[in-house]
């Protein structure tokens, strides 16, 4: 299969759309269209480090995304990435797509002098995690979330 990774462009708007219900779908997350517009702004307002790559196949049907920023790491006193977002279509999965992705992902972090790229995924996401363990190290450490009274 032949795949392209390119970063999103406004045209993508839609399929992306699609995508991401999907992968809202997946985590059984709430999604709306002002989660959607928020996040789509962040990624086209160019405001703030937060990008979107696509991956699409020969006759440019998307197949699968990736949502990544900038954070700063500060023992390292330098600028780190940190992946959020990663979803195939299921139809796309096992043919390469992820691994389109991670080349494009390692291609933008090069271009921002990112020295790594961190990520968190469910304990449960054992597919996932079974190609994560080929594709990277495995951390130490622990993730915690503490909701706020807002």
């Amino acid at each position: 299969m032949d795949i392209a990774v390119t970063a999103l462009q406004p045209g993508d708007r839609d399929q992306w759309e699609s995508l991401f219900n999907s992968y809202a779908d997946f985590y059984k997350m709430p999604m709306s269209a002002e989660i959607r517009d928020r996040v789509w702004a962040w990624i086209a307002s160019g405001e703030m480090k937060f990008f979107g790559i696509m991956a699409k196949d020969s006759q440019g049907k998307a197949l699968g995304f990736m949502h990544f920023r900038e954070m700063p790491s500060p023992l390292r006193g330098a600028m780190v990435g940190f992946l959020d977002d990663l979803y195939v279509c299921p139809a796309a999965r096992g043919k390469g797509v992820v691994d389109a992705l991670f080349d494009g992902l390692n291609d933008a972090a090069a271009a921002q002098g990112w020295p790594f790229v961190r990520w968190v995924t469910a304990e449960n996401n054992y597919r996932g995690r079974g190609l994560y363990d080929k594709l990277a190290e495995k951390t130490h450490w622990v993730t915690y979330q503490k909701h706020t009274a807002i």
